[in-house]
């Protein structure tokens, strides 16, 4: 099994020419389907326009389709506390399998006290958080907002909170792996390491990146497979995680069974 943990609908470059998001939808059930992927997350965004669905607008286009899940974003700037609530809705019928915070396109640190209402509501009903890390796709990103030391800290001062570190925090690498080992509740997903397709070059130094972090960290408990398609390439990302040389057993870990098990699919 293959299960993605990190996808979006937006209208990125690879899908700007599909204005509509039942058809994007369509794209993404295809995309599966041509690389064997059983069930793929989506994420919604810190921000809603007509790039950007809303989470309420993707529970609407995918509710019919029982290999995908939402993951929905969270905004200091966009959203609300009746935001949050009608998430808490969501969540109680199925339909979010966790909440995901922008840091780094938002100007705000992980442990800023106004994302707290979200952990509360993670910790409560037992779904991670996820938190952007590492490079941001856009130039007005600010990077000390995204470093995954600052995870670190949420972490510590939340013991029960689930917490994905997003996109391995690249090029941080060494930091998450560093924040991986030493706190239980943090885990770390994969994606977003490459635009489009991985060349030889580049594929290269990242399976030696995240190799070592393997060996540092240990067996991959904390580690999901995940592409952030479609900025990445669905079946360049699974010819590159075909490169780790893993047992068996923790190939099963990273490339469904750790993300079965975090968001309750």
């Amino acid at each position: 099994m293959i299960i993605d943990c990190h996808t979006h609908l937006n209208r990125y470059a690879a899908i700007e020419n599909i204005p509509h998001l039942e058809d994007r939808v369509k794209k993404l059930l295809l995309e599966m389907s041509n690389h064997n992927v059983d069930y793929s997350l989506v994420l919604s965004s810190y921000k809603v326009d007509e790039e950007r669905p809303s989470t309420r607008q993707l529970i609407e286009a995918t509710k019919k389709y029982d290999n995908i899940g939402l993951v929905a974003g969270f905004s200091i700037e966009n959203h609300t506390s009746a935001d949050l609530k009608q998430y808490r809705k969501w969540i109680k019928e199925g339909f979010v399998k966790g909440l995901k915070i922008y840091c780094g396109y938002e100007h705000y640190y992980p442990y800023d006290k106004r994302y707290q209402k979200v952990y509360d509501t993670c910790v409560e009903f037992g779904i991670p958080v996820m938190v952007h890390t590492g490079d941001t796709f856009s130039e007005k990103g600010k990077l000390k907002f995204s470093h995954p030391l600052n995870l670190d800290e949420v972490a510590v001062d939340n013991p029960e909170l689930k917490i994905v570190m997003c996109h391995l925090g690249n090029p941080w690498i060494e930091d998450c792996q560093e924040v991986v080992y030493k706190n239980d509740n943090v885990y770390a997903d994969m994606s977003g390491l490459a635009v489009g397709k991985f060349d030889h070059f580049f594929e290269e130094i990242m399976v030696e990146k995240v190799a070592e972090l393997i060996n540092y960290a240990g067996e991959p408990r904390y580690l999901l497979y995940g592409t952030d398609w479609p900025i990445s390439d669905m079946g360049s990302y699974i010819n590159f995680a075909s490169k780790l040389k893993l047992k068996k057993e923790y190939r099963n870990k990273l490339m469904y069974q750790n993300a079965k098990d975090l968001f309750n699919i």
